[in-house]
């Protein structure tokens, strides 16, 4: 019996381990120099390179979810007179995975055991993906200066089958550090 449970155990742990899938890799940095606290407005511009990228919906989805990100923490969209301007980026790009086995056999090939020249065989496997890479920047108007950008990049094997609900949740993990020094503990 409890070989029984510790069986379901290990095939319930592997089930949701390789239903995971790639996992988003966010990444930010910012000007140590900013003064982050004295920013209150914003507005969005120059996103026609994340139309080149994506379809309209998710083009309108990422726009969406970076204002409400912003809004959510306490800034004001403004597009008269901002103190901060916010571009966002997508980056898709065809990639390739190769990887091999490598297998030697000692002896002939009918007879393992004995002695003559061994047999070695090779086996690759080709993997293609789409590596998709979402930048967010945010430039000081006054300064024309960038002070803070955010990176999430992911292993994309399938459009996604939930991106209204897939995409505000990569928006708020990029952003989670913005602005610095209020990230969630």
């Amino acid at each position: 019996m409890k070989k029984l449970f510790a069986a379901s155990l290990l095939i319930l742990v592997a089930t949701i381990i390789w239903s995971c899938g790639a996992q988003l890799k966010v990444s930010s940095d910012y000007d140590k120099t900013a003064d982050f606290k004295k920013y209150k407005t914003f507005t969005l511009y120059n996103s026609e390179g994340l139309k080149e990228s994506v379809s309209q919906l998710n083009h309108d989805r990422i726009i969406n979810a970076v204002k409400k990100e912003m809004i959510m923490k306490g800034f004001i969209e403004d597009t008269a007179s901002p103190e901060l301007l916010v571009n966002t980026t997508a980056v898709l790009k065809d990639r390739s995975s190769v990887s091999s086995n490598n297998y030697y056999a000692y002896g002939s090939v009918y007879r393992p055991y004995a002695w003559g020249p061994g047999v070695s065989y090779s086996n690759y496997d080709v993997q293609q993906y789409k590596d998709g890479s979402l930048i967010i920047d945010i430039v000081e108007v006054a300064s024309k200066k960038l002070i803070w950008q955010g990176i999430g990049n992911k292993e994309i094997d399938t459009p996604s089958k939930h991106p209204e609900t897939e995409i505000p949740k990569a928006i708020g993990s990029i952003m989670a550090e913005f602005p610095p020094g209020t990230a969630k503990q």
